[in-house]
């Protein structure tokens, strides 16, 4: 049922190609070794991030803020921290990364009532995302592995304990 709210994958290079990303919403990030370009979004245990955004920027924003993460260029994104630090290669990671985006239309700026609960359901449908895939037990019934911050540790925070 959720997945139905989901775009079709699409290569991370090409990420900005799909629609609705001027609006906040849920994207989920997939690292595989299989094609995933333009085959429609499933749960599978390659989802290896599920994140949400309500920013001003949109979901182009919040990938703008992973990208520039992971490839070492700012700190910006929580999650992609965890990334960078297993894989260090951005070109080697960025060729078997794939993404798929669940728009929700409204405008988080407005503050009336009914942008104010779409936004809600932004954060509430994350964590149905979240349910969705330890339900189906995609990774042995735990959450993707960079959503799950005792299974990785954040490469800046590693970073700075050495140089302490």
């Amino acid at each position: 049922m959720h997945e139905r709210k989901f775009s079709f994958w699409e290569s991370w290079s090409y990420r900005d190609l799909l629609p609705g990303l001027e609006y906040p919403g849920v994207y989920a990030i997939a690292r595989s070794t299989k094609r995933l370009a333009g085959r429609p979004f499933a749960w599978h245990p390659d989802i290896i991030y599920i994140g949400m955004t309500n920013g001003v920027s949109g979901l182009a924003g919040r990938l703008r803020q992973f990208d520039l993460t992971i490839n070492g260029d700012r700190l910006a994104h929580g999650g992609a921290d965890r990334v960078r630090l297993k894989y260090k290669s951005y070109a080697r990671l960025v060729a078997k990364l794939f993404v798929a985006v669940a728009p929700f239309r409204c405008c988080v700026t407005s503050g009336q009532p009914a942008d104010l609960r779409k936004m809600g359901d932004v954060a509430q449908f994350e964590f149905y995302c979240f349910a969705e895939y330890v339900d189906r037990r995609c990774d042995k019934g735990r959450l993707p592995r960079f959503n799950d911050k005792l299974r990785s540790a954040k490469k800046s925070r590693l970073d700075a304990i050495r140089s302490a």
